[in-house]
This record gives structure tokens, sequence and C-alpha cells, in this order.
């Protein structure tokens, strides 16, 4: 974890349970700005065999999840990235039975896949069991879809997995972290084409594709990537507010449905889907892009 990323252990005691006092968090976008808040309370640090993950708390964001110094997931952050990344490829395609998730350790998304009455089996692949743990003993109303009978969670490397695996799905959505130790691997060309061999011929890839902002480089090298695999590629975006510069985007790859062509309202005006964030609205507006954004794909 990088040094600006620390947080200072001094003040805790043994229980790691004490109210803090003048301790700050700040994650940093190459060191130079960032989002910074104040820590109310230093409950949980581990490490893993992957990574760091601690648990902290804020009175605006309330518990907060944190892998190896940058933030995941919180209770107040109106769940925008599980609802956003699963929603939209559900509602794009007229029979999302079978369903992966590689990454997704705090279950957000798997949750959220599960409120589809349609979807047959969700397997989510997530290479590190602390993070799930951890999630289920924090974050209960993200972790709800574990004890859904129609889940199947697979302790293992998701590229691994996929290079092994046989059997075709529906949907698969990449909810990573960013790309950089352990989850660098899946954002490669290589792996996107595996990806793309195990979605059946009308099959939807969703994958999280960093800030725009601030991650330039990132983003239009891998929507060129996806565009030379998948006919259909568009992005889409959501407001996260303790993701770098609160903006946030997905890929929406496609073998053949159009997101808003295909976008089945009707089942979800049925549906009446519990969410805090995703609706009829946003579902349509999401992929309205801001004019940087357009130049930045081309």
């Amino acid at each position: 974890m990088a040094e600006e990323k620390k947080l200072n252990e001094t003040y805790i005691q043994e229980e790691g349970m004490a109210d803090l006092w003048n301790v700050w968090y700040s994650e940093l976008h190459n060191g130079q700005s960032g989002l910074t808040l104040k820590i109310e309370r230093y409950i949980e640090s581990k490490q893993s065999d992957f990574q760091r993950i601690d648990v902290i708390e804020n009175k605006d964001f309330g518990k907060l999840l944190v892998l190896y110094g940058s933030l995941m997931v919180c209770d107040n952050d109106n769940n925008s990235y599980n609802e956003m990344i699963t929603h939209i490829p559900l509602f794009s395609h007229p029979s999302p039975e079978e369903v992966l998730i590689i990454g997704g350790g705090d279950c957000g998304a798997l949750t959220e896949v599960l409120k589809h009455p349609e979807v047959k089996h969700c397997t989510m692949c997530e290479i590190d069991k602390m993070v799930v743990e951890t999630a289920q003993r924090h974050f209960p109303q993200l972790t709800k879809g574990t004890d859904d009978p129609r889940a199947k969670i697979i302790y293992q490397d998701g590229k691994a997995f996929i290079e092994n695996e046989e059997k075709l799905y529906d949907i698969i959505i990449l909810d990573l972290s960013d790309p950089i130790g352990p989850a660098a691997d899946l954002f490669q060309k290589k792996f996107h084409r595996t990806i793309y061999e195990h979605l059946k011929e009308d099959g939807i890839l969703v994958t999280q594709t960093e800030s725009p902002y601030y991650n330039k480089k990132t983003v239009h090298s891998l929507f060129k990537n996806l565009r030379e695999i998948f006919p259909i590629v568009k992005m889409y975006i959501c407001f996260m507010p303790i993701y770098p510069s609160g903006l946030w985007s997905f890929g929406f790859c496609s073998k053949k449905y159009n997101p808003i062509k295909n976008y089945d309202e009707k089942r979800y005006q049925k549906l009446h889907l519990n969410t805090q964030y995703y609706n009829n609205d946003v579902h349509k507006a999401a992929f309205s892009l801001p004019q940087f954004i357009k130049k930045l794909l081309e």
C-alpha cells in the first residue's frame, strides 16, 4: 500500500473498535489529487494472501471496505456501481438464465443479479475468500445473495477459471478491482477474447472500465481492444462518490443486443426492483456521454 494511503494505527486499541480522533484516510491519484475522509472508527484490518483488507467508518459514508489501499464499497454510496454493472445487461438480454461474475468479492453484484427471477444460476469466481468473509461480517445488505440457492461461489483466479471452463453463459460480468496486482491480466485483450468464447451466440459482457477522467489512456486502450472483439460495444457511466473523480464507466459488449433498442422496459416495470440508483430513466441516460468522453473513445 502506498505510504499516503496508510492509516495511522497508533490510535488503534487492541480490540480495533476504538473511536479515533483527527485521523484521516486519503486515496490519491498519482499523488496529486483524490478523496480524503475523516475516520470515526478503524474497525478491522487483515492481510490475505493477495492484499490488505481494511474496514473503516466515516460519518458521511458509513462503513467502507478498503482493498490494497483503494475504496471499494460503502454503506452510503447509493449502491450505484453494483446496480449499474448488473441491471443494464440483465434488462438488455431477453433470457438471462446463466450469469457469471468474475471478481465482485463484496457480493453486491451477486445480490443484484439474483433479484431477477429469470436467472437460473449465478456463479461468482472470486480469488480472495477473505474479502467475501469480510463483506459478510460488515456489509450484510450487499451479501444477501450468498444465501440464494441459485448462487455458487468459486474461490479461484478468474483467468485460470475461465480458461478451463466449458460452460457458456448468457451474461458475464467483470467486477474487477483496478488493473494492478492480481487483476492486471483481466484487463488484457487476450482475456477478453477468452470471455467472448465463453458467451452464448447472443451473450453479453459488461466490465468496469475505470474513470474516464483520470484513466484516459487505460480507457481508450480498453475500448479499442473490446471493439476489435465484439460487434456491439458501448460505454455507459454512473456517479460513484467514493471512486476517483466520482465518475465511473462500464463497457457494454454484446454479440447481438443493443442496450437501448433491446432494453426490456416492460420487464423492468413488472419486476418493481428495490434499487437506490438504477431506474428506467437512468438505464437510457447512462449511455449519453459528455463530449470529452466521446473524443476519448474515438
